[in-house]
């Protein structure tokens, strides 16, 4: 043991370390949601508010997706979708969040604290569009 105490450990870290945030997701396919695609869904994370994204295949950094919030009423942000895939993305995200909005918000807020039987239930537990 090298005797350096937490301070100096995390020191040696440096900046970064203090930044670490604590993050949830889940990419939930088309049985979970009802909607062709991937619907991607996170616990609270950067700057921004609540808000989940769609993507019409696989989903992955730097990939277009379509950015809706968690608002009333939800507003769609394009992020780099064609436009026809945008707005039949937004058609049917629209109405989703609307009815999953009180889940949605609750893992925003508090889903870092689950274990994992608790997000299977809140996973299952949403409502799929027909």
């Amino acid at each position: 043991m090298s005797g350096a105490g937490f301070g100096e450990e995390r020191a040696r870290f440096g900046a970064a370390q203090d930044t670490d945030d604590l993050v949830e997701m889940v990419n939930l396919p088309t049985r979970y949601t009802g909607i062709s695609g991937t619907v991607f869904i996170s616990t609270a994370m950067g700057a921004h508010g609540p808000r989940v994204k769609w993507f019409p295949g696989k989903p992955g950094r730097d990939i277009p997706c379509l950015v809706v919030t968690l608002e009333e009423p939800p507003r769609a942000v394009n992020e780099g979708l064609a436009a026809p895939v945008a707005r039949e993305g937004e058609r049917l995200m629209r109405p989703w969040v609307e009815r999953n909005r009180e889940a949605l918000l609750h893992f925003w807020r508090d889903g870092t604290s689950w274990d994992v039987d608790e997000v299977r239930a809140f996973v299952e537990g949403l409502a799929r569009l027909s």
